[in-house]
């Protein structure tokens, strides 16, 4: 996958980008939401940081930040509350966001994704261990050629509602 992803410039991923978060803006679960989880994204991800300032005025946004072995939650308050965090990301600051069950809808990055909904992060198991608190209907984001046929997944993987890629 990474080396898919290494075949486009980055203008290319831009604009699938642009093209997955417009799909997204027309979903009924995201035109009725207003509280979104959302991930600040790494440049090999769906670029959500336009989408980001361009939504979190009229919705909130919640972002993850990397704590030790977890992801805790923030609610984003705009460019200048960010500071790099883990990984070279940026994240929020402030207080942890904590209200799980207010969360409308969950935007999940993946590695790659499959038709079944299943997804294939990282390796590190950040979402494993977080999306388990989360009752929201869940959407993955990923660039077409991330949506495969299949992906290993376990009994205890989250499965993603729908993918949009």
């Amino acid at each position: 996958m990474a080396q898919k992803k290494r075949s486009f410039c980055a203008t290319s991923l831009y604009e699938l980008s642009e093209t997955v978060l417009a799909k997204l803006e027309e979903y009924p679960q995201f035109i009725s939401s207003h509280r979104v989880l959302l991930y600040y994204s790494l440049k090999d991800e769906v670029d959500t940081h336009s989408f980001i300032e361009k939504w979190y005025r009229q919705k909130e946004i919640i972002l993850p930040v990397v704590t030790g072995d977890d992801l805790e939650l923030r609610v984003y308050r705009g460019k200048e509350s960010l500071e790099k965090g883990a990984y070279g990301i940026l994240e929020p600051t402030g207080e942890e966001f904590t209200n799980f069950t207010s969360i409308d809808l969950a935007i999940i990055p993946g590695v790659a994704f499959d038709k079944e909904g299943n997804r294939l992060g990282r390796g590190k198991g950040y979402y494993d261990r977080l999306l388990p608190k989360i009752n929201a209907y869940k959407i993955g984001i990923c660039f077409p050629f991330q949506l495969i046929n299949e992906v290993p997944a376990e009994p205890f993987d989250i499965k993603m509602d729908e993918v949009i890629a």
